[in-house]
């Protein structure tokens, strides 16, 4: 087997926190953990993450050479993997690792239940041994959708895609946790995240990228379906504040009242990028797909918590990120990515 620490020891005089980050070469988890890094001096950081088609280890090449990070290859299914990574004594764990595109939950649902509900519950047990906190990082999406409003973390969970139902199953698997066994453990709901190093099948990126290669954007049936958007970093320093001072057993939905249609969201992105409304390319709805999401972010701004990064502000951001970083995305859509694509959208 491959060493737990990447043929490296983690520093352990002067530490303050030692967090196990799970699924931290995907999209959030990667921006955490450099965050952690830079705003926690004396936090030390340990990555067990599968490395499944949207972990990529380019994500933390900046931070590898920190002796704070060390990388374990493994999977939240596997018992002895998770055995394995709590041998080296974290103070609480981050769960980030899941599968989380609806399109592909519509597709292979059955790699959703796995890893989103038989891995929590593995870390649910683990976490539960060692008496440790558990963060658990969910979506709005379990609420299933709201026509005006927004959902509190009282709202009932009602999830209309397989995505959603396997991360309702996770969240209601945390909660018996706590309840019955006492578990030191909070959900985090967030909503649509955006940002570097997202995957490129994800919304925002696909469009920029598209764009970027001289391709046009498909926009799912006629971009009416709204949602929040919350810059990545925005939502790292929310989860920061969350494992510091969340209280044990409670839920903490994250907002940053950032909505917008898929047709206003479409027409910031074109206009950033100096393009007109032909760039659109009108593609059938897909199956199930929510009408509008919104949370009500409250309980979490008691704790002191607030957006700063406005949503045209982060497209600018996040827009620069991958002008300036091609040999990161170019490769993944060139590859398997590309067969996904034409599958999905055709050759638009």
């Amino acid at each position: 087997m491959a060493p737990v620490f990447q043929e490296k020891t983690l520093m352990t005089m002067g530490v303050d926190m030692r967090l196990l980050v799970t699924g931290g070469c995907g999209f959030i988890g990667s921006n955490f953990i450099r965050y952690i890094l830079r705003e926690h001096p004396e936090d030390v950081v340990l990555n067990l993450d599968k490395l499944t088609y949207a972990g990529n280890p380019a994500n933390l090449r900046d931070v590898e050479g920190d002796p704070r990070y060390s990388f374990f290859r493994g999977d939240i299914c596997s018992r002895e993997d998770i055995r394995r990574a709590m041998e080296w004594g974290p103070e609480a764990v981050i769960n980030f690792a899941a599968e989380t595109h609806v399109d592909r939950s519509i597709m292979d649902p059955e790699a959703f239940l796995v890893t989103d509900v038989i891995g929590v519950f593995r870390l649910l047990e683990a976490c539960r041994e060692a008496r440790i906190r558990l963060v658990h990082i969910s979506t709005d999406e379990v609420y299933g959708s709201i026509e005006e409003g927004s959902f509190t973390e009282e709202s009932p969970l009602r999830p209309n895609s397989p995505y959603a139902a396997s991360k309702a199953g996770g969240d209601l698997l945390v909660r018996s946790f706590v309840r019955t066994y006492g578990v030191d453990a909070v959900i985090v709901r967030s909503s649509n995240n955006y940002g570097p190093y997202q995957y490129p099948e994800k919304v925002i990126p696909l469009f920029i990228t598209n764009l970027l290669e001289g391709r046009k954007v498909p926009l799912y049936g006629d971009g009416s379906n709204v949602r929040d958007w919350l810059y990545v970093e925005d939502n790292c320093r929310a989860i920061d504040l969350i494992l510091r001072e969340g209280k044990p057993g409670e839920v903490y939905n994250v907002g940053a009242d950032q909505k917008r249609s898929n047709l206003e969201l479409t027409r910031l992105i074109l206009g950033l990028m100096g393009m007109g409304e032909d760039r659109i390319a009108w593609v059938p709805d897909r199956p199930g797909h929510d009408f509008r999401y919104s949370v009500d972010w409250s309980k979490v701004r008691e704790l002191g918590w607030e957006p700063r990064v406005n949503l045209e502000e982060g497209l600018r951001r996040t827009l620069e990120w991958y002008r300036e970083n091609r040999h990161w995305w170019e490769p993944i859509k060139s590859g398997e990515f590309r067969k996904y694509y034409l599958e999905r959208y055709g050759d638009v």
